[in-house]
């Protein structure tokens, strides 16, 4: 907020317009769109500025998986008539470099809330009442207006014996060594990328799912492609297994599975979903519902059943992506204090999974498509150009579903490098209701892997009556 000098020091107000408890990507996008419409701010944040995103989730997690493709173009440089030697990895470099460019960052996001007068608070606070919020360090007791949650979720621990032995993704990017194998549990997001950064650095590693196949809810032809990339990269994949247990062994853990087999691994992180951080805050004294998960209940305009609380992100599990989290913090400044009410659309999200090979979808896979009605299905796979020149068999593999002869893209999926580049280009159209003929229209770009996506003369097979046919 805007406070008074007096000899040098600034008293600040205990009473605000808005008090944001929380400064990841939704919170921090609130405050400082709330703060330039006039309004006086206050975040409250117990860790770092920048939330799990920044600190220690996507950005962090995408320096890794760079590191971790360095590997496979070592591979091929030869096929270029290049002669990298023998490669070598230090993984406290990696770490280090990491570590200045988060910090880079977070001094980024504290200046861009302090610019238009946000007040930064580092404490953590509890909810008091419809417009109070008490800070447990220092004791002092804030009144605002407006309440807004963005605190975002923590990684979801399997209630087994030993599980202090594990860590979780939150650790793994603050390890002090590589371990020499890791098992990871869970088939989502988290698993699948970090199964890409070890095995890409060296680590043996296992992912176990309990499962059948990886990433569910996306396309199968994503899920099988993207398990057989991994398994060729030396990724080994246990399906329909749990991890009921585990102990220490000299300095291994040993892993008990509910088939029956105990095995040693040099490290287990548990990928098992993430939770709201709901737990603490006070919420349910005041009033404020919750879902069975801890989520909190909002409405569209991100309103919870408190009128002066809103919450917006990850604590309220509607879709957990950082661009959606800043979206809605944003779309809630614009309603409370901009006077433009806005509400978010979900109904069209773009996903991009940083693996190896990597994953971008957008729109609906083919099993719901087909229950929308007749659809078009076009599939394309082939080596991606790169790896023409070696040995490398890696084939990229590209899906456009439409309705019925040519008309409205309902779902582009692609596998392969730059996958999530594309998919956010193809998410534009697809917002704009575009047709395969929209599509068509656009000239290709030679020679690139996404000119498969405007180039397709014939469905590969086609969906009438919910039935598929060749």
């Amino acid at each position: 907020m805007r406070g008074l000098y007096a000899s040098g020091v600034r008293f600040v107000s205990d009473s605000f317009d808005l008090v944001v408890i929380g400064a990841g990507s939704g919170g921090v996008r609130a405050a400082r769109i709330a703060a330039t419409y006039g309004a006086r701010v206050a975040i409250v944040e117990e860790y770092r500025v920048g939330g799990t995103c920044v600190i220690r989730g996507c950005v962090p997690k995408k320096l890794f998986v760079y590191a971790s493709r360095y590997k496979d173009l070592f591979e091929i440089a030869p096929s270029f008539g290049w002669d990298v030697g023998t490669p070598s990895f230090d993984w406290a470099t990696l770490v280090a470099n990491k570590d200045k460019e988060i910090a880079r960052l977070e001094a980024a996001y504290v200046a861009g809330l302090e610019k238009p007068g946000a007040e930064i608070i580092r404490d953590r606070a509890t909810v008091t009442g419809p417009h109070s919020v008490k800070l447990q360090k220092s004791g002092r007791e804030l009144t605002a207006g407006t309440i807004l949650v963005a605190t975002g979720a923590h990684p979801f621990i399997p209630d087994i014996p030993g599980k202090e032995l594990a860590i979780t993704s939150n650790e793994a990017f603050h390890l002090e060594q590589l371990p020499h194998s890791i098992l990871i549990e869970g088939g989502g997001f988290i698993s699948v990328e970090f199964a890409t950064i070890f095995s890409g650095l060296g680590v043996n590693t296992t992912i176990v799912y309990r499962g059948d196949k990886l990433l569910r809810g996306f396309d199968e032809d994503l899920r099988t492609g993207l398990e057989a990339g991994l398994e060729a990269r030396g990724v080994k994949i246990i399906h329909q297994t749990n991890v009921l247990g585990l102990r220490q062994t000299g300095d291994d853990v040993t892993v008990s599975f509910s088939d029956g087999i105990d095995a040693p691994f040099g490290a287990v992180m548990f990928a098992t979903g993430r939770s709201p951080n709901t737990s603490g805050l006070g919420l349910e004294a005041v009033g404020v519902e919750l879902e069975e998960d801890g989520a909190i209940a909002v409405d569209e305009y991100s309103q919870s059943s408190v009128p002066s609380i809103y919450a917006v992100g990850d604590v309220t599990n509607r879709a957990q992506l950082t661009p959606i989290a800043i979206r809605e913090g944003h779309a809630f400044a614009d309603t409370v204090f901009g006077d433009r009410p806005t509400a978010v659309d979900h109904s069209l999200i773009g996903e991009a999974v940083f693996s190896e090979p990597e994953v971008g979808t957008v729109g609906l896979s083919e099993h719901d498509a087909a229950t929308h009605g007749d659809i078009d299905v076009y599939v394309t796979r082939f080596r991606p150009m790169i790896n023409t020149l070696s040995l490398k068999s890696d084939r990229m593999m590209m899906k456009l579903i439409t309705r019925a002869d040519g008309g409205e893209v309902l779902g582009v999926h692609v596998l392969g490098p730059g996958a999530a580049e594309i998919i956010q280009m193809a998410a534009i159209p697809m917002g704009m209701k575009a047709t395969k003929a929209d599509f068509d229209r656009a000239i290709a770009m030679h020679p690139t892997a996404a000119e498969e996506l405007v180039t397709f003369k014939k469905p590969s097979y086609v969906y009438r009556a919910g039935v598929k046919q060749p």
